[in-house]
């Protein structure tokens, strides 16, 4: 399990095919640290298993972990390229201080940035959902959008012809864990990893 604080941006090194999986590689100094073999990292919300790891001079550690099928039709982690920046947390221990929420990293599904509203502190984000997920989600409830725990400001009905939910982030937020882009800028490639723990 997590809580949805990022403890770093990753940087993809590399995305090898397996058939109906990919061997997923990021760069990740701080996660690494004291990983091995079999531990747990979220990568953008999802929770991935350490299949290897080397250190690569002067680039910083390197975890290797694969993912199913089925992680990438439920992610956006199969939009993923080498060079992309991506949120990463290790498991939480037990007895450990816990920000955010309990996040088991069991991504329920993609959406899109609809709008973003900037404001003198915050900006306002507001992310199309899925209809099957829309009566999951409850106004100062919590989410994971990306890896980052938050607390839902608006939540459209649950049978609203299209389903939505808005979030409000400061600058910090904003700047250590979002890559944002202008929703305008054509179909989106920006997926939204929603947990509705």
């Amino acid at each position: 399990m997590f809580t949805g604080l990022v403890e770093e941006k990753g940087v993809v090194t590399a995305i090898e095919s397996l058939g109906d999986s990919v061997r997923l590689s990021v760069r990740g100094p701080v996660v690494t640290a004291d990983a091995t073999h079999g531990a747990s990292i979220s990568v953008n919300g999802c929770c991935l298993t350490v299949m290897a790891q080397s250190s690569q001079e002067g680039d910083g550690d390197v975890f290797s972990a694969d993912v199913m099928a089925e992680s990438l039709d439920r992610t956006s982690l199969g939009d993923l390229e080498v060079g992309d920046e991506v949120n990463l947390e290790r498991a939480m221990q037990a007895g450990a201080r816990m920000g955010g929420h309990i996040v088991q990293g069991h991504v329920d599904g993609t959406g899109a940035l609809i709008d973003r509203t900037p404001s003198e502190h915050w900006d306002v984000l507001r992310f199309s959902l899925p209809a099957e997920l829309a009566r999951y989600l409850v106004a100062k409830g919590s989410i994971t959008v990306q890896g980052v725990s938050l607390t839902l400001v608006e939540v459209s009905e649950p049978r609203a012809a299209e389903p939505f939910f808005s979030v409000s982030l400061i600058p910090t937020t904003l700047e250590a864990t979002f890559k944002v882009t202008d929703p305008n800028d054509g179909p989106s490639q920006w997926g939204v990893a929603v947990t509705t723990s």
